[in-house]
């Protein structure tokens, strides 16, 4: 993404919960770009920006979506559940890895569409009115999930966490990305 005057510095891994919040910017960015790009095409044919816009977004959630899952799901998750000092907290954790794994079937169809739009230059009517259906889910399940997280569940963490979690949280996610720290 290109660097904005006046824009937060990004965070790195000694701050693994500002990073999860970096990373729901991008989530926001590049699924903006494709529910643009398939609510103005419906599968019809792209410039060469288009397909470039389309292939890095594509790339972004192929990449990027899964480690950040990990993120949360391996990471974070298990160390609220074992510091929860009561059960409210851990029924929001369900239900956000319940929205991962309705995203993941959605991401399944918005890759398969994309790599056949990109391959085949256009998409069959039907596909193209797929593949907006299934960004318009994502971005329902993003809109909630997100918010979720960034107000409710990493202010939750900050205060149950100790400064030594969060710091293997860190690790964690610098090793799931082959980065030495």
């Amino acid at each position: 993404m290109a660097i904005q005057i006046g824009q937060k510095k990004e965070s790195d891994f000694t701050d693994p919960l500002g990073l999860l919040g970096d990373c729901h910017r991008r989530i926001e960015h590049f699924l903006g770009v494709l529910v643009r790009l398939s609510t103005k095409a419906r599968g019809g044919s792209l410039d060469s920006a288009e397909k470039e816009l389309l292939e890095r977004a594509l790339a972004y959630f192929r990449n990027a979506a899964p480690k950040h899952t990990a993120d949360e799901e391996d990471s974070l998750f298990p160390r609220l559940r074992a510091s929860a000092a009561s059960d409210a907290p851990l029924a929001r954790l369900d239900e956000l890895e319940h929205e991962h794994e309705l995203a993941a079937r959605d991401h399944e169809i918005v890759e398969s569409l994309g790599r056949c739009w990109l391959a085949e230059g256009i998409l069959a009517p039907e596909q193209g009115a797929r593949m907006v259906q299934a960004l318009e889910r994502l971005a329902g399940i993003y809109s909630r999930h997100i918010a979720v997280e960034d107000t409710e569940l990493f202010p939750l963490a900050s205060r149950l966490l100790q400064p030594e979690e969060l710091a293997e949280v860190g690790r964690e996610m610098a090793d799931r990305r082959g980065i030495k720290r």
